[in-house]
């Protein structure tokens, strides 16, 4: 046992206890993991807003469209490194915070830089397998790639909780990914999606509803894909950046905090394991005989030889 024991989302978890623990520790934490977030947030969308998306839907020759990419790919690359240092200093935060109350906010902003390389190198890694387990998982049909999706989504959630508990070396770090997302793989891989599935519901009626003071109607911003253009323009706008920053400070901290409960549901499985004591006739070693009953002595009066 460590610290991290009375962490409020350590512990053997099912799908009602994974569900309850988020919510009650979304709850709890609500105000700081909503303002970090929120920042992050509006950084992301403002930085986002200046990427001219509208120019790729009005290029028909397929040459062309692919340089306009390449000419965004530098704008990405920074909107994405930037999002995977909000990401490091949140999940910090969640982890560390509810052991150690000196672990504010601006503490996990300083703390956590140490873990953002070796953060990086992985999550490079983790996108070239992915890659390549999803143009296999293509091969076998559509669920293939499906279900190649969610597995890297599931060995994602766990990097982080894992290198900052246990170090921060990049070799241990996968090790102990792999270790610990397959040790209870179809659980995990269960609870995943289950997650998802939520996330994307809401964030279908999330989308409707701020999209709705500038079109009007709900179910026109979803049923309606030939005005991606119109939507384009409305993604510039002000008050559309920091509408989308509010709902996704609202949504983005349940990941981290689910990404520490798979953790701390690995790891409390397999401390409970270590703490059953296996004893046999010989300390702790168990033989092979002491599974199985003794013989009754030739004079013990239950043995069945004496009772014919």
């Amino acid at each position: 046992m460590d610290q991290f024991s009375n962490h409020p989302l350590y512990g053997r978890h099912n799908i009602d206890s994974v569900m309850n623990s988020l919510w009650a520790f979304y709850k709890k934490k609500f105000l700081s993991l909503f303002l970090m977030s929120f920042v992050m947030s509006l950084v992301i969308q403002y930085a986002s807003s200046l990427v001219n998306m509208k120019e790729l839907s009005s290029i028909t020759d397929p040459m062309l469209l692919l340089e306009k990419i390449k000419g965004f790919l530098i704008p990405i690359l920074i909107i994405s490194l930037i999002n995977l240092l909000f990401t490091t200093i949140l999940q910090y935060y969640v982890i560390f915070n509810p052991v150690d109350n000196e672990n504010t906010v601006f503490i996990s902003i300083i703390k956590s830089l140490k873990y953002f390389i070796p953060y990086l190198i992985i999550m490079v890694l983790l996108a070239f397998a992915g890659t390549i387990a999803i143009i296999l998982g293509i091969f076998a049909l559509i669920v293939g790639a499906f279900f190649a999706m969610l597995y890297i989504v599931t060995l994602y959630l766990f990097i982080l909780p894992v290198m900052m508990i246990e170090g921060t070396n990049i070799g241990s770090t996968i090790t102990r990914t792999l270790t610990l997302a397959h040790k209870h793989f179809w659980s995990n891989i269960g609870w995943v999606a289950v997650f998802i599935i939520i996330m994307l519901v809401i964030s279908v009626i999330f989308s409707g509803i701020i999209l709705l003071p500038f079109t009007g109607n709900f179910i026109k911003t979803i049923v309606k894909p030939d005005d991606a253009t119109k939507m384009v323009d409305i993604t510039t706008k002000p008050m559309f950046i920091i509408l989308s920053a509010i709902v996704s400070a609202l949504t983005f901290p349940l990941m981290t905090i689910f990404a520490c409960i798979l953790y701390f549901n690995g790891k409390a499985g397999e401390e409970q394991i270590q703490a059953i004591p296996i004893i046999g006739t010989e300390g702790n070693k168990v033989r092979v005989e002491d599974l199985y009953a003794k013989p009754y002595s030739d004079d013990h009066p239950d043995n069945p030889e004496n009772k014919v």
